[in-house]
């Protein structure tokens, strides 16, 4: 009776050991928490992880570019995401994964460990990048520490040929206290893999990734030798909206203004016309303005040439101006002179005429005989005939000296002409020069 009783009973002991057993038993996270315990448990992490202190700890880098972020001309910044690897051999690190579960690779706290200080000598700002506080350590003892930065970095831009401009960056980096003979660099990929490698680079920017060249060099200084690995990132513009909004209106109003020199030189018009050109070139400087860089240390050629065509507009328009004050001025002159020779009636009675209407009217009365009401004597007529001489001579050389003008400022207009035609040709060219050569990179 008490054996059937205490047979279920028993049953269900051991189905709830059993159940236990199962939820409180886990062998590989057991030996994983051995293993990271006889690690950490006497690794000081303040000395370099060597058994003999004449060996060099050697770390491997590797840079993947992620994306150009922001190219700053004005102040010499380019601001980069990189994805960044650095591999070194820790020799207090290493286990038998035979004696823990087979384990061949754990991650350990990067606070927990020793780390080489590797610095990039470009930094500008404090990097950006995610709080990664793990890293992975297998059982040889190599450690592998790869994260994202946003690395902010000085750099020598030139844009005289925007917005055709090719721009080469480098990235160095260096241990900052450790000389070679303790922290040597060296590459985790062949530098030819480096350097063509663009599967993680987003191409959807205002730059272009053409390649990552590397170097490995050894600087020299009074504390000794230090290894450096210097990474060039060498990056083109993508100019197709630039072309469209900035060169084509530019050379468009170019054009329109080329076109105000076949009005002629003397017509009022034309001073509204270039004024109106002026005006409009005006304010698409101010609208476009921020689109062009601006840097101390070079002026993009399309600046200069903006300058040149503006000089060469403000140019035109004052000649024009000048000519036309100055033929009013003439004719108006001309207009004011008194004819005096004839009766004092006469002068009152006629209505005032142009010069050259003038020279009629004389000619006029000379010829059918209007003459003062008492004739004269041969003596007065011949006086009579003398001024009217003077007046027509008069009339000749502001007439010759007016058409002296109009050949003098001609022949300027021609050459101003033929100058602006040239230079705007000559830019042409050289843009599409720069074009071809940005192509070819």
């Amino acid at each position: 009776m008490l054996a059937s009783v205490m047979a279920p009973l028993w049953a269900c002991i051991l189905v709830a050991a059993g159940i236990l057993a199962t939820d409180t038993h886990h062998p590989r996270d057991s030996a994983v928490y051995h293993l990271s315990k006889q690690l950490l448990q006497k690794y000081h992490k303040e000395v370099r992880p060597v058994y003999n202190w004449t060996k060099a700890t050697t770390v491997y880098l590797d840079l993947f570019v992620h994306a150009i972020l922001d190219v700053d001309a004005e102040n010499q910044i380019l601001k980069t995401s990189v994805w960044y690897w650095e591999v070194w051999n820790d020799e207090f690190l290493s286990w038998n994964s035979s004696l823990f579960d087979e384990i061949r690779e754990i991650s350990l706290p990067l606070s927990a460990i020793w780390a080489p200080d590797i610095i990039i000598n470009e930094f500008v700002d404090i990097e950006r990048s995610p709080d990664l506080p793990y890293v992975y350590v297998n059982s040889s003892g190599t450690i592998e520490n790869s994260k994202p930065i946003q690395v902010v970095s000085a750099c020598s831009l030139d844009t005289y040929a925007f917005p055709f401009d090719v721009q080469n960056c480098s990235l160095t980096f260096k241990s900052i206290l450790h000389t070679v003979e303790d922290v040597d660099l060296a590459f985790l990929r062949s530098p030819e893999d480096i350097k063509h490698d663009k599967k993680v680079f987003l191409n959807d920017s205002e730059w272009e990734l053409l390649s990552v060249s590397s170097t490995y060099s050894i600087l020299q200084s009074s504390a000794g030798g230090f290894a450096q690995i210097q990474f060039n990132v060498v990056m083109r513009r993508h100019p197709l909206v630039y072309v469209v909004s900035l060169l084509i209106p530019n050379i468009f109003l170019m054009l329109v203004d080329l076109g105000s020199f076949y009005v002629p030189p003397n017509c009022q018009a034309r001073i509204v016309f270039k004024t109106s050109v002026l005006v409009g070139y005006t304010v698409f400087r101010v609208n476009m303005s921020n689109q062009v860089p601006r840097s101390v240390g070079s002026t993009p050629l399309i600046g200069h040439f903006f300058s040149i065509c503006m000089a060469f507009l403000v140019l035109s328009l004052a000649k024009s101006i000048v000519l036309v004050k100055f033929l009013h001025d003439e004719r108006r002159g001309g207009q004011e002179q008194p004819f005096v020779c004839l009766r004092g009636d006469t002068s009152a009675d006629r209505p005032r005429v142009e010069p050259r209407a003038q020279r009629a009217v004389v000619t006029e009365s000379l010829f059918y005989g209007e003459h003062p009401a008492q004739p004269g004597t041969l003596k007065e007529i011949w006086s009579q005939l003398q001024c009217i001489n003077n007046y027509l001579q008069t009339q000749d050389q502001t007439d010759q000296q007016e058409a002296e003008w109009l050949v003098l400022l001609s022949r300027f207009d021609r050459l101003l002409f033929r100058s602006y035609l040239f230079m705007l040709g000559l830019y042409t060219i050289t843009l599409c020069s720069l074009w071809a050569l940005w192509g070819g990179v």
